[in-house]
């Protein structure tokens, strides 16, 4: 049985950790706050461009554009958004597993990974995958300049045909008690089989379709890629928050066993000492 001492700087350690879970807590409070705020106005803007692209490129099937060509699978690129720190439960493991079923057809030698967070950096480094570049996940704001910049490198390793098919992998915010990891394809700029349809909709470009589309596609990768950020990012405090509370509520438990612990010890010890100093009086007498 563990002694009063040894009781005594459990609950000391235990009370420590129940501090730290705590502050981590209110810092994951306050950012989600802003970040929830900031994912859910980019969210209408986001979700009109996927739309407007789909329509354009189902009818537009005449116009050529590099970021439209559609070719045989072979080599595949991953967007990878998690977190640069861990303390955020399952978060981080639920992105990798995604990923790692995605590219399994393939093998390592045929996936171009670029990732966004020190956390899918570090996985797949250790399981053998080429990481084109890799980013660090901003812990309180995502810029759009840090977007663009994602894109562009997208956008170029599927104009160059270095991959034939762009996915992003990141995590869709909807409480903090609930995420969802989400596979986005967004490179070729095509619609999916079931909403092609060119003779539901009749078009007039102006301009030309290839001027327009040669405006448009690159900054509708963008959005969606600051779209995958913001939505990541919120998840990510959201994550963090539950997983820190239930940390925190279990510390509290914790210290209450051990509290209890201390006190069964030490009323133990308390009743023995005055039977022995019982015992001593009548041995006395």
């Amino acid at each position: 049985m563990a002694s009063i001492r040894d009781i005594r700087r459990r609950i000391k350690t235990v009370r420590n950790i129940q501090q730290i879970t705590k502050a981590l807590k209110m810092v994951a409070v306050a950012r989600l706050q802003r970040a929830q705020s900031r994912a859910t106005a980019a969210r209408p803007y986001a979700d009109e461009m996927l739309a407007i692209m789909r329509r354009l490129a189902s009818v537009g099937a005449s116009v050529e554009h590099p970021l439209l060509e559609v070719r045989e699978t072979v080599n595949i690129g991953v967007l990878v958004i998690t977190s640069d720190r861990g303390m955020a439960g399952s978060y981080n493991t639920n992105v990798t597993r995604k990923v790692t079923e995605i590219v399994k057809p393939y093998g390592p030698e045929h996936v171009k990974m670029v990732a966004v967070g020190k956390k899918c950096r570090a996985f797949f480094e250790r399981a053998g995958y080429s990481l084109v570049e890799s980013y660090p996940m901003p812990s309180s704001e995502v810029g759009l300049t840090e977007a663009r910049q994602i894109s562009k490198t997208l956008r170029t390793l599927f104009e160059s045909k270095q991959v034939d098919l762009v996915h992003v992998v990141y995590t869709k915010f909807f409480s903090a008690m609930r995420q969802q990891v989400t596979d986005l394809v967004i490179l070729p700029a095509t619609p999916p089989e079931a909403e092609l349809d060119p003779g539901s909709e009749d078009y007039i470009f102006e301009p030309q379709p290839t001027e327009l589309l040669g405006s448009l596609l690159p900054r509708y990768v963008d959005t969606q890629v600051y779209r995958a950020l913001l939505e990541s990012l919120a998840s990510e405090h959201g994550a963090r928050m539950t997983a820190m509370t239930s940390a925190t509520d279990s510390a509290g438990e914790m210290i209450d066993r051990l509290t209890l612990d201390y006190n069964r010890i030490r009323q133990a010890a308390i009743t023995k000492e005055i039977a022995e100093i019982v015992g001593g009086a009548n041995a006395l007498a």
